[in-house]
C-alpha cells in the first residue's frame, strides 16, 4: 500500500468528525474523514433528529389540547403514517448523499470503510475494494462516538433487543414493548410509542427513579406524566432473564418472579465506546475503552501528542451539541499546533482552545411532556463537589407567560446558588416548552454572572421568561 498523506485524518463522519475536520480546513490544512456508515453518523439517522421527528408532532397536539378555543379544533388522533413520513424525511430517508456533498463543498476528502490505527499518525482503512493507508502529517481524530451498551443480562443479546437506532426508525409500532432503563431515550421512546400505536408499554428501571442524574422532582413529574399516559413504570425492578420465543415474541423475567410478555424489548441502559476495533493497542491503549483527552482534546498517554479524541467517545459529556463543541476546540486546537503557535508563551490566547463547558455547564433537553431542561449542577452535585449552595425554586405556572400557553400549566423551575460566588451554579426547568429556556441559563453558569447582575436582565412580558424575575425575587433581590 501507499501511504496517502493529509494533515488530519478524522475516524469518524458523524456531526463531531463533521466539524472537527471542517475547522481543521478552515485553519488552512487539509482533512480527509473515514467513515464505514453514513456520513452524518447517529444524530442525523438514528438519534435526535428522527426521535424528535417523532416528539414533536405529539407536542404540538398536547399543546393545542391544553388551550380552550383550539382544543375543541383537534378532534382526531395523530396521522401516524404522516408522522413516520415527516421523521423518514429528517432523516433524508437515509441516505447521506447530502451530507457527502457539503464535506465535497468543505474540500474534505471522504474515504469509506473501516479505519485501524496503525502506528504513529498512520491509519489503515479496510474496504469491500481492499486496503488503504492514510498517514497524517499533524494529527489523528477519534470520532467513533457510541454505541448501544447491551447488560449482562441471561439471554438479552440472543433476544435480538431493539436499540436506540431500531426504536427511532421502526416503520410500525410493536404492540407491546418493554424498555429497560430510565433515563433519557428510555422515557423519550416511551412518550412516543405509546402514542403512536402500541397498545402496551412498560419501562423496567433498575434503580428508584426516572432520568437520575437531574433533579429529583423532574424525575417525579416525567414518572406521573408517563403513567397518565398510560406507560406502566417499574422501578426498582431488575431484569433476571430475557427470552426470544420461536413466534417472536418476548419473555422478560424479573427477579420478583414477575415475568412480562412483550413483542419488542428495547435496551436503554447507557452507552458503551466505539473503540473495540480500532487498533488502539498498536498505540499503546485498550481496545474498547473510552479515551481519556485533556482540555484540547489530545488523548493522554499517547506519545508525540498527535492523537486526539472528541464527542462520546472520549465520555465527558455524551450530547449532539456537546461533541460539536468539543470538535469545535479540538479542530482549531490542531490548526493552531500545527501553525506552531505558540501555547506555552500565550497562554491568554489559548483559552479559547480550552474545552470547560463539558466538565461544568452541559446542558440538556428530554423531549417528553412535560420537557425536562437542565444545565450544570444538580443541589446533590453541588454539595458532593463542597460547595455551599442554595436552591430557589418558583412554580412556572404563576408566570403569566406560562398562563397564556397552556391552561392550567405545570411546571416548577429551580436555580441553585453558589452562595459563596453569588452566582448561578445549576439551573433545572419542568413543563412545556422550557428547552427553549435552558440557554438562558448556560449563559448565566458559563458566563459566571452575578445575581445582582443577573437582576438587570429583565425579562420580556408576558413570557414564560419571566421566571428568571419570579426566581430572583424568591432568592430575595
Amino acid at each position: 500500500m501507499t501511504p496517502q498523506d493529509y494533515d488530519v485524518i478524522v475516524i469518524g463522519a458523524g456531526s463531531t468528525g463533521e466539524v472537527v475536520a471542517d475547522r481543521a480546513v478552515k485553519g488552512g490544512l487539509t482533512a480527509v474523514v473515514v467513515e464505514a456508515e453514513r456520513v452524518g453518523g447517529d444524530c442525523s439517522y438514528w438519534a435526535c433528529m428522527p426521535s424528535k421527528a417523532l416528539l414533536r408532532p405529539l407536542h404540538a397536539l398536547a399543546d393545542a389540547r391544553a388551550v380552550a378555543g383550539a382544543r375543541a379544533a383537534v378532534t382526531s388522533p395523530p396521522d401516524i403514517a404522516a408522522i413516520l413520513h415527516r421523521r423518514n424525511a429528517f432523516t433524508a430517508h437515509w441516505d447521506d448523499a447530502g451530507q457527502v456533498r457539503w464535506l465535497t463543498e468543505q474540500k474534505i476528502d471522504l474515504v469509506r470503510g473501516f479505519a485501524r490505527l496503525a502506528g504513529e499518525r498512520r491509519v489503515e482503512v479496510l474496504s469491500e475494494s481492499g486496503e488503504r493507508m492514510l498517514t497524517a502529517r499533524h494529527a489523528v481524530a477519534i470520532c467513533t462516538g457510541s454505541t448501544a451498551a447491551i447488560p449482562p443480562i441471561p439471554g438479552l443479546a440472543e433476544a435480538r433487543p431493539w436499540t436506540s437506532r431500531e426504536a427511532t426508525s421502526a416503520s410500525t409500532a410493536p404492540p407491546r414493548l418493554v424498555i429497560l432503563g430510565g433515563g433519557v431515550v428510555a422515557c423519550e421512546m416511551a412518550t412516543a410509542w405509546s402514542q403512536l400505536g402500541s397498545q402496551s408499554v412498560t419501562i423496567v428501571q433498575r434503580g428508584p427513579r426516572l432520568i437520575p442524574g437531574n433533579e429529583p422532582f423532574a424525575g417525579e413529574a416525567l414518572r406521573a406524566a408517563l403513567e397518565q399516559g398510560g406507560v406502566r413504570v417499574l422501578t426498582d425492578a431488575n431484569t433476571s432473564r430475557v427470552e426470544r420465543r420461536g413466534d417472536g415474541t418476548v419473555r422478560l423475567t424479573l427477579e420478583s418472579g414477575e415475568t412480562i410478555e412483550a413483542d419488542e424489548v428495547l435496551v436503554a441502559t447507557g452507552r458503551a465506546p466505539r473503540t473495540e476495533r480500532l487498533g488502539l493497542e498498536s498505540v499503546g491503549l485498550k481496545p474498547g475503552s473510552w479515551l481519556d483527552v485533556d482540555d484540547s482534546m489530545r488523548v493522554e498517554g499517547v506519545a508525540a501528542g498527535w492523537l486526539y479524541a472528541a464527542g462520546d467517545v472520549n465520555h465527558r459529556a455524551l450530547l449532539t451539541h456537546m461533541g460539536k463543541y468539543q470538535a469545535r476546540i479540538c479542530g482549531d486546537t490542531i490548526a493552531a499546533r500545527a501553525a506552531g503557535r505558540p501555547e506555552a508563551e500565550a497562554k491568554t490566547a489559548w483559552t479559547r482552545y480550552t474545552a470547560s463547558a463539558n466538565l461544568h455547564a452541559v446542558p440538556q433537553v428530554i423531549f417528553t411532556d412535560p420537557e425536562i431542561a437542565a444545565v450544570g449542577l444538580t443541589e446533590a452535585q453541588a454539595r458532593q463537589r463542597g460547595m455551599n449552595v442554595r436552591s430557589v425554586d418558583y412554580n412556572i405556572g404563576h408566570v403569566a407567560g406560562a398562563s397564556l400557553y397552556a391552561d392550567k400549566y405545570r411546571g416548577q423551575a429551580r436555580m441553585v446558588v453558589d452562595e459563596q460566588r453569588h452566582v448561578i451554579v445549576g439551573m433545572t426547568l419542568v413543563g412545556k416548552a422550557v428547552g427553549e429556556l435552558i440557554h438562558a441559563g448556560t449563559v448565566a453558569i458559563v458566563g459566571e454572572v452575578p445575581l445582582d447582575r443577573l437582576w438587570h436582565a429583565v425579562p420580556s412580558y408576558p413570557t414564560i421568561s419571566e421566571v428568571w424575575l419570579r426566581l430572583l425575587e424568591t432568592y430575595g433581590l
